[in-house]
């Protein structure tokens, strides 16, 4: 004879607490996505501004910058894009952001400039983390919570540097990809979930990152651009 277990309903305190937590996850991700739009879009702007870009070249390069990690994250999980059309109060947030810096005195905006790192810093942990949640929210493994968390935090400034026909950061011999990646592990982990776990997740990342510029820590490189025969190089000085 087979026992039947019936399931105890769910009790009032634990529905209460499963909602608390899941209010209290969307309170987490609206500030990361705040923090990191605005970070992102006001240091699109920025470039567009240095390169001498008109105004329409501004938002675009702005909205690149703030959206495009997104955009690149959700072709490679499986989410639709069109879900960014769903997030007009972040382009409201963006907009005014860019629009901001485009008015500011230029005083300012050096000052701007002197805090670069810091902001892109900021991007970079708020987006990555971001990027970490919304992958675990869909039940992805380790692998693509850590790939979802580099892409969201190094997406949208890959795609800007590249339209700004600059070399992107990623690929430079600075360490800046890495700490996306860390971010994405410890959340991927399980041992970063509730807001104040994810707030010091957060500092850990913007500080490991302005530590490794102030200390200008770099990645193994090997350069073969002297490899080439001196008379080969030459050559082609000449030629060219």
């Amino acid at each position: 004879m087979r026992s039947i277990v019936r399931r105890a309903p769910a009790t009032k305190s634990s529905s209460t607490g499963t909602s608390k937590r899941r209010g209290q996850q969307q309170v987490d991700w609206e500030l990361l996505s705040i923090i990191g739009t605005i970070a992102f879009a006001v240091s699109g702007a920025i470039v567009a501004m240095e390169e001498e870009y008109d105004i329409l070249g501004v938002y675009v390069l702005g909205l690149v910058t703030a959206f495009g990690g997104g955009v690149i994250r959700n072709l490679l999980i499986g989410k639709p894009v069109t879900t960014l059309w769903e997030q007009g109060i972040y382009f409201q947030i963006a907009l005014f952001a860019m629009t901001l810096a485009f008015i500011l005195p230029v005083r300012w905006l050096r000052l701007w400039k002197t805090w670069e790192a810091f902001f892109d810093a900021i991007g970079l942990a708020a987006f990555s983390i971001q990027g970490a949640v919304y992958a675990t929210n869909m039940g992805h493994p380790l692998s693509a919570v850590i790939v979802a968390a580099v892409l969201t935090g190094i997406g949208g400034g890959m795609v800007r540097d590249v339209l700004a026909g600059r070399k992107p950061l990623v690929l430079k011999d600075e360490i800046y990809a890495v700490w996306g990646m860390l971010a994405g592990a410890v959340v991927g982990l399980g041992w970063s979930q509730g807001t104040w776990e994810l707030l010091v997740l957060f500092s850990l990342i913007v500080f490991l990152r302005m530590l490794s510029v102030v200390n200008k820590w770099k990645l193994p490189r090997r350069s073969l651009r002297h490899a080439v025969n001196p008379p080969d190089r030459e050559r082609r000085s000449r030629e060219s």
